[in-house]
Order: structure tokens, then sequence, then C-alpha cells
């Protein structure tokens, strides 16, 4: 990074613009990153004897393990060694929550296809992975449960069922003017980060361990590795430089990888690295959970909701996992921007012999949200309702319906507002009118248009996560260096956190350098998730930032003061500090504070405040606060082919007063790509005997840049945040993934043009061009059946 500070200030009277915050940078690896100097773990200088390692996969979805033979593995050139469970010195274990239930390596039994068995450990990656494939199995299968469906009909789940109840909702169905029941599908999705899963372990004196890896949860890492090896915590060094993209696989799922990877390197004690091909990463790991739903809503005239009760069931995988708090945040999202007043959740998250799903964005808060829109979509075709004016009725109240299911009171609610500006600058009257036009005139095209809104919690459901720490260095030529908690895979946390920093200390961003993650310099930290990246990191950075200037004004008023200046009339802006009519520059206070033994470091902290949370109830305030937004899609369909465009989309998001506008514009655009390849492309699939058949790009279907509505319009919503959050900022990583959802109901709007509007579409979600055409046929049986 260029070090070069920028002019010193000239004059007092530009103070007050001085700003590091609430404008727009490059990310502060923007240059590394186009570049290709960008460190990633496996961009890492491998050392002198460095081994490599490949995993072992189950061929069978459940089945008892009758016998495991290496011969051949062994025979294979290059080959060093091969590890089982017997050879885990502690525990064979990396479940993040329900302990016992993940193991590391299979021990016993398999319980899906893809489930690492062994390791081995040669001197190239190919020559591992080749004699991963010449071990020889015998197996006793079992039966194997392979859909969300099944595990429900089977009472099979690995965690106990919820249920979050309000008011009585099967009376209110029962009185209810119009009621309707029906079911979807939605489905998972993969994480598809551009870098794998990767550790690389490397063996320290004294029973040490330095792992490299490429995730979101050092310390979690730092942890599963431990209790591995069955070492103290402090033996062990997780360090994260940047990832390649995490989007929640990188949460919990990295710590099979670096427990393998330690453990080949306990044992062999050399270094070792662990970097499956995208198709083992890809059969190794766990998804956005799927969901199946079964509803019933009753409803007014008007299409008010007035009783509601839906029942979600979630494919979990074989074991817990992050399974619990994704269904927690799905049941606190079903709401999504709507006052429920009467209403009925069941969660029961199914235990299944696949892959072990897991957090991505959103972390169950889209599946949640995903449901009443469905529901409310279905309201308002029944009516023959614009699905906007049926939404904008049960929207959250400013004052009175203001509460919800879970008892938190919406203190923030902008939503009315935001959605008042996104219909009148996409035209949405106007363009209702014209696809309407547009409809009448064309039998094998169709279009559809929908807007919908978006509302969603921030923090996370387990309130102790929701803290963190930083340190924070100045050196004597007034360079400033800061460590903190989170990590960075792309989305701007190191940027952000370091303009916060420059703020603080009236510095300019040059002056401001992040370094990589680690174990050693900030302890105990929470996953960087549930979008509290900036949040928590941000204020923990400013908190040790803000320890250094009260301490550096104390001295500057007593050096450079002559008496007449106190500590809180020193002011720091433009890389100098003011006393009194002195304008000092910055690197020359600190090297004199420097000599005059004033501490140039300190830790920071934060904890966010007003959280509480009773899981067994499902009550409390599990949110610090909400964002919003709201998105306006435009697309066509072919009735004979089942092809989709997305012609236009319009975004207006909630960010609270962004502390990097184009960093987050970024976020917002990300998101609702992404948001949208679930929604319409990303099909995963299983075959009859449980292994997964889409697991290369060959076969699953990320969005490209194809498929980018060529009509993109991006806004952030002028707000600011009315918690005391970081600069009165919001977070953008989880609640943009929503705004797509105006994707899905427009093209269930042009389908449900070929009946004339009068049928509500059987459409599940991935919409992938063989779900339209089935719910086009679909719509067509019942219009035939209704004449």
């Amino acid at each position: 990074m260029n070090q070069q500070a920028e002019p010193f200030l000239k004059d007092a009277t530009e103070l007050a613009d001085f700003t590091q915050v609430h404008v727009s940078r490059p990310h502060e690896s923007a240059h590394l990153h186009v570049s290709g100097r960008a460190t990633y773990t496996d961009d890492i200088p491998e050392l002198a004897g460095t081994l490599h390692a490949a995993l072992g996969l189950s061929p069978k979805a459940h089945a008892k393990i009758v016998s495991m033979k290496f011969d051949k593995v062994r025979a294979t050139p290059g080959v060093v060694a091969v590890f089982t469970a017997d050879d885990i010195p502690g525990h064979n274990d990396c479940a993040p929550i329900v302990k016992g239930d993940d193991p590391i390596l299979a021990d016993g039994v398999v319980q899906y296809v893809g489930q690492p068995m062994f390791i081995v450990v040669a001197t190239s990656h190919d020559a591992a992975r080749l004699g991963a494939r010449r071990a020889e199995f015998e197996f006793e299968e079992l039966p194997a449960v392979l859909t969300a469906q099944q595990a429900r009909a089977a009472n099979q789940s690995v965690i106990p069922p919820m249920k979050l109840a309000r008011g009585d909702a099967a009376s209110k169905l029962a009185r209810a003017a119009h009621r309707e029941a029906g079911e979807m599908l939605l489905g998972g999705q993969e994480q598809f980060y551009l870098e794998g899963q990767i550790s690389y372990a490397v063996p320290k004196d004294d029973d040490g361990m330095h792992v490299w890896c490429s995730t979101q949860h050092p310390s979690e890492m730092q942890h599963l590795v431990s209790h591995m090896l069955g070492v103290h915590s402090h033996n062990v060094l997780v360090e994260c430089r940047r990832m390649g993209g995490g989007f929640g696989g990188k949460e919990s799922q990295s710590g099979l990888f670096a427990c393998c990877a330690a453990l080949a390197a306990w044992k062999l004690l050399c270094p070792v690295k662990l970097r499956p091909d995208r198709d083992d990463d890809m059969m190794v790991t766990g998804k956005r959970h799927d969901f199946h739903y079964t509803y019933d809503v009753g409803y007014d005239d008007e299409g008010v909701i007035e009783g509601v009760s839906v029942d979600m069931t979630s494919r979990c995988g074989f074991s817990a996992d992050l399974s619990g708090p994704v269904m927690t945040r799905a049941v606190c999202h079903f709401d999504n921007a709507y006052y429920l007043s009467d209403v009925a959740i069941d969660g029961f998250c199914g235990k299944t012999n696949t892959q072990s799903n897991t957090a991505f964005r959103g972390f169950g808060g889209p599946q949640g949200a995903f449901a009443i829109e469905y529901i409310i979509d279905d309201v308002a075709r029944s009516l023959g309702k614009d699905s906007l004016d049926v939404r904008r009725r049960n929207l959250y109240g400013k004052t009175g319906r203001n509460q919800t299911p879970y008892g938190q009171i919406v203190e923030d609610n902008v939503i009315h507002e935001l959605i008042d500006e996104l219909e009148a600058t996409s035209d949405y009257r106007k363009r209702r009118a014209e696809v309407l036009e547009f409809n009448r005139n064309n039998e094998v095209l169709k279009k559809g248009l929908a807007l919908t809104p978006v509302k969603f919690g921030i923090a996370f459901n387990v309130t102790h996560f929701n803290q963190a720490g930083a340190l924070v260095h100045i050196y004597t030529d007034g360079s400033v260096l800061v460590n903190h908690g989170g990590t960075e895979m792309g989305q701007g946390l190191n940027t952000k956190v370091a303009q916060v920093v420059a703020h603080e200390l009236g510095v300019s961003f040059n002056r401001v350098r992040v370094t990589a993650t680690d174990t050693s310099k900030v302890a105990n930290t929470s996953a960087t998730a549930a979008s509290t990246g900036s949040d928590l990191n941000g204020k923990a950075a400013q908190d040790a930032a803000r320890q250094l200037r009260e301490r550096l004004a104390a001295f500057a008023a007593d050096k450079f003061g002559a008496g007449e200046v106190t500590a809180s009339q020193v002011r720091f802006a433009g890389d100098c500090v003011l006393v009194g009519d002195a304008i000092v520059p910055f690197e020359e206070v600190i090297a004199k504070a420097y000599v005059a033994r004033v501490q140039l470091w300190s830790d920071g902290f934060y904890a966010t405040p007003k959280l509480y949370w009773d899981q067994a109830k499902l009550q409390g305030r599990p949110f610090f606060y909400y964002s919003y937004g709201a998105a306006v899609s435009e697309v066509v369909i072919d009735t004979l082919t089942g092809e989709m465009r997305v012609l236009r989309a319009d975004a207006l998001h909630d960010v609270g007063a962004s502390l990097n506008p184009a960093i987050d514009v970024g976020q917002v655009e990300g998101g609702f790509i992404q948001g949208m390849g679930w929604l319409t492309t990303e099909e995963l699939w299983w075959n009859a005997g449980g292994k997964l058949m889409t697991h290369a790009p060959s076969t699953y279907k990320i969005p490209t840049v194809n498929d980018t509505p060529p009509d993109f319009r991006v806004r952030l919503f002028k707000n600011r945040n009315a918690e005391d959050s970081i600069h009165r900022s919001k977070a953008t990583g989880e609640p943009p993934l929503l705004l797509p959802f105006s994707v899905f109901f427009a093209i269930r709007d042009a389908v449900a043009a070929v009946g004339d509007y009068k049928v509500n579409p059987p459409l599940n979600a991935p919409a992938t061009g063989e779900e339209i055409l089935k719910a086009i046929g679909a719509v067509r049986v019942a219009r035939l059946d209704r004449h």
C-alpha cells in the first residue's frame, strides 16, 4: 500500500471538512487483486519439505464400514502416509454446536456420498489425489434418507423442532373471509467461492501448530484443531490474510480441512497443505439449506392477512452443523416486512444422508422471508389485485402494528418511504400497464413485473457472539497498523475498518494498514458472518483509536498548548494535530510522544447493546436494528422453451449512513445477482444413490455477466441508522440477497399471464427453464378446468 501521506492541513478552517468515512474509496487490496499480487493461502511460499494431502471420500450415502484396504494407496508413487480416524490423538469432531455429531473422518459408518474417510499425504497434490482413489472398501449398506420430506415423514431431525406462535392463527383461519393453502419447494445453493477450501499447517516447536486457513472463523479453527490434537488453544495459531470469497461456506466447514491438514502435519512433523479440487470441495461441503413449505392463510377482501400458519422443513444433512441457528433465523424472518397478528410457525430440521448444510449469505433469513412473499403473491392474485397494493396493506406500521411475532418492536421502520421512492423512480404503475398490454398482444412471450420489500435483522442470533476486539499501533513515523478479529473475503471489511481508524485519528487513509487476522493477536473472536463484520470490528477498532487519540490529545495539550489548551480542545485532522493556534504535523507529535514514553498502541473492544434472546421461547430482541430495501424486476419468458431473461432491475437499499458508498453499491449489486442465481439457475441435484451430480461448473450454473440485467439500477436509500452503529451505517452483506425475490415473483407473474392471471402458478425455486415449463403446463390445465 502507498504509505505517502496526503498534504498537511493548511488552515484550521479545513477541520470541519475533514472526513475519512462516508466517502467512496477503492477496496484496499483492489490493486493487488487486479494485478494478481494478492496473497491467498495457496500463494504462500511453501516451506522446504512441504507435503500435500488429499481426502478419500465415501462412495456410499449410508453404510457401515466393514473394511478399508490401503495397499494400493501406499504403493502409489509419491505417497508418504495414510491416516484414518484411529490416528487422531484428541477428539474426532469438527461440530460447531452439537458436539460429537460431525466426525472429521468417518469412524465405523459413512453418512453421505463424499464424506471424508481417510487422508492421503504425498509429495505432490496430484499424487495424493491419485492415491486417494485407489483405496478398496467393503460396506454393509444401510437405508438412506435423502430429502427433507423423507426426513419429516420419518420424524428424523438433527435438533428438536421449533415452534413460534402469536395469537390464535387457527381461529382466525377458520373465520377468515378468504382462505387458501398450498405448498412449495425452495432449493439450496452452492457457495461457489472463487477460492476453494484450503489449509496449510506447519508444526512449530513445543507442540505448536501454525495453520494458514481460508476461513471466516479463525478462532473456531483454533478451537477445533486444538481439540483434535489434544493440546491447549495457545498451542495453535490460525492466520488468514484474505479469502477469495466465503459466503458462509467457510464459517464452520473450513474446520474439517484445517483439522486434516494439522493432523497430517502433527503426525509427520512437516508442513502439509490440503487443497481439494473443486469437485471434491463441492462433494464434501454443505450448501444453503433447501426448504419444503406447507402453508395456510386467511385474509379479508383487501388482502390483509388475518391468520397464517406455515410449516418449514429444511434438509440439514447428516449432522446439525449450523442448522439450528439457520432455522431460528428463518422463523424470525418469516414476517419479512409484514405485521402478522395471528401466526403459527413450525420449523423442522430434517436429518438426511447428504452433505451437512451450513451457513450461506442470509443464514436462513431468505428462506423464511421467501415463504411469506409467496403467500402474499397468492393472496393478491386470488383477489385480482396488484401484488404491490396487497404488500402495502400488510406492511409494519410506524406506530401500532409494529411488534414482530418474536416480541421485538420495529422502531426504525423506513420501508414505507423507501417503497414510495422506488415505486416512483421505477415507473412501476406505468410499466405494469405496459406489461399487461404486451401480454394481451403476445401468445408466446410473456412479461412479468414485481416489486418486493426487505426487512432484515442485523446481529448474531446467539447474543454472546456479538462482540469484537482490535489492536491499533502507531509507529514513530506516524504510520498506523490495525489488527482486528474479522476476516476479509472481498467484501471490503479491511477498507472500512481502515477508514474508521483514519477518521478517528485524523490522518489520511494511506497512513493506515490492516494486517492478517491472527488468533495470537486478537483472541476469542466471532465469525465474520451475520453481516456484522463492519459493525463489530469497526466499533472495536474505533474504540482502540479513540483511546490513542485521547492519550495523544492530553500529551499535545501539555506539550504544545502552553497551558492555555485543554485535551478536549485538541483536534486531529488532515495528518495534523491542532493545539490552539498551533498546527503540528501528526508524525511530529508521535515522535515527541514516543520520547515522552506515551503508550502508542491500544486495544479496543465492542459488545453490541440491547440484545437478549430466549431460544426456548423464541422471544426477545435478537437484532440490534433492521436493514430495509426493495427491488422492482421486469422479466420476459418464452412459453415454448421456458427460457427467461431479466430485462430490468431497480434496487433501492438502506445502508444507513454508508461508510463507503462505492463498496456498498458493489455489495448490493453482488447480493442481487447471487440471489437471482439461487432463485433461477442454481439447481442442486442428487441421484437416487445420494450422490451430488451437480458438483462442478459444468453441471452447476451460477449467473454469468450475460445474466446481469441489461438495465440494472442500484441506488442507496438516504438514511441514518437510528441505533448507534459505526458512524450510523448499516450492514450490507446479507440483506441485498433478498432483493431478487422480485425476479422470482416477476417470473411467476409472467407465468400467471398464460392463465389470464386467474391461477396461482405452482412455481418452485429455482425457476429453471424446466420449472417454468412445468408451471406453465399446470396453469394451462387449471385454466381448462375452470372453463
